[in-house]
């Protein structure tokens, strides 16, 4: 166990306790309440171990070690999705229990940014100088939008090489191209006087309702898995981070089904469901392209649905665009991060796979992701840590946790990894 695991673990519980999920914004605090106060923590935390630190207007911040030409960057978030339903731990309580720590952010993404800062402690205290200048940055818009790295680049210098501490060991060096859309399909008026569901456009819809203006079937109904709650139709999926739908179980399409007598709605599930354009066919050595419904909701005859589309790495947006113009209904561009792809025998990735493989023993080649880190906002990026394959996977989850042994594995890690690329 690494010797600053007990501390790292109760910072990540102190984190945690912050619900930093996007809110109203407010005077100074763009991001809202939560996400601001939880930045102040971060920092404050990283001047009592002897750390200069800048703070720049709640959007983002850094923590600086070293002083030379040459910078290198660890870049990690502490925002957070909601919490969403189906806890049976307090979402924010930063709970530990059986070697695990609970909580909303314990994986993605503070629990390995404690843990980077903790690292960069290790070193400043064992007296290592690196030669780079070493930036640990901190955003607070990770999971809406990256507003965090756009301010960042208006009133600091990015890095050109780095890693990000939010995917996977033993290193991403591929990302997905991440596409956002709102599809607007007009819809017969007379099916349901309301439908919704989802939160966030990268995480999978958990609930959907419709409110039926004509009597319900309830054999119907039960033979789609639905219920029936105050003259609704609701239906419960499992949610998922929108990268990899396929973990998660989509509560929208059941209650469209029900609808599905409709030619207007057989064409939604069409589009979005049955893939008939063939995108999801769209395929490269990072994977398919995946497309994921994740909120869906109606007015005035129309039914406007946000979609995450991660797309391979060797592919471009126009192709997507052009598949999803055959739906024939407006498509609207809401959200748009280029993919990444490294050399996976560069010196950043061999390096970061050789000291994974230093501290875990297994000798495992790098991966491609759907998911998309601050690793793309460097020239020369990669992610790394802290998921791990065939582990289950709690992000954007109900009872998303992290373990101790997961937290002392990253001490070590990214210690050596810093040391390594900065010596």
């Amino acid at each position: 166990m690494n010797k600053y695991t007990e501390d790292a673990v109760r910072s990540i519980c102190e984190s945690v306790r912050f619900d930093s999920s996007l809110s109203e914004p407010l005077p100074d605090m763009p991001f809202g309440k939560g996400a601001a106060d939880c930045l102040g923590h971060f920092l404050a935390l990283a001047q009592s171990f002897g750390f200069c630190t800048n703070h720049y207007d709640n959007y983002v911040g850094e923590v600086i070690f070293g002083d030379g030409e040459k910078e290198f960057a660890v870049l990690a978030h502490l925002d957070v999705v909601p919490a969403g339903g189906g806890w049976t731990k307090a979402p924010f309580g930063g709970t530990v229990e059986n070697g695990r720590i609970y909580g909303r952010g314990t994986m993605d993404d503070k629990g390995p940014a404690i843990a980077s800062l903790y690292a960069l402690k290790a070193l400043k205290d064992e007296g290592f100088v690196p030669s780079m200048k070493i930036k640990l940055i901190v955003g607070c818009n990770e999971e809406c939008g990256w507003a965090c790295i756009e301010h960042y680049n208006k009133v600091a210098h990015m890095p050109e090489i780095g890693f990000s501490p939010d995917a996977n060991f033993p290193v991403i060096y591929a990302e997905k191209g991440i596409l956002h859309i709102k599809a607007d399909f007009p819809v017969d008026s007379g099916l349901f006087a309301s439908l919704s569901g989802g939160e966030r456009v990268n995480m999978v819809c958990d609930r959907c309702e419709a409110l039926p203006l004509s009597p319900i079937d309830e054999e119907k109904a039960r033979a789609l898995g639905l219920r029936v709650e105050d003259g609704k139709l609701v239906s419960i999926g499992k949610s998922a981070h929108g990268s990899t739908p396929e973990e998660g179980v989509n509560a929208i399409l059941p209650v469209l089904a029900y609808f599905e007598d409709s030619a207007d709605i057989r064409r939604i599930i069409d589009c979005l469901f049955r893939d008939v354009y063939g995108l999801k066919k769209m395929q490269d050595e990072t994977g398919n392209l995946t497309l994921s419904p994740d909120v869906i909701s109606y007015e005035k005859g129309v039914l406007s649905v946000l979609c995450d589309i991660r797309f391979p790495s060797t592919h471009k947006k126009e192709e997507v665009t052009a598949l999803l113009s055959r739906f024939g209904v407006p498509v609207t561009e809401i959200n748009y991060q280029a993919p990444l792809f490294n050399d996976k025998n560069g010196p950043l990735v061999s390096t970061l796979c050789e000291v994974y493989r230093k501290f875990s023993g297994k000798d495992e080649a790098p991966i491609a992701i759907g998911g998309g880190t601050y690793a793309r906002a460097l020239r020369c990026g990669a992610a790394f840590g802290p998921e791990i394959e065939g582990e289950e996977v709690t992000i954007h989850q109900a009872n998303e946790y992290i373990t101790i042994d997961r937290v002392s594995l990253m001490l070590d890690v990214y210690t050596e990894a810093l040391r390594r690329l900065t010596k």
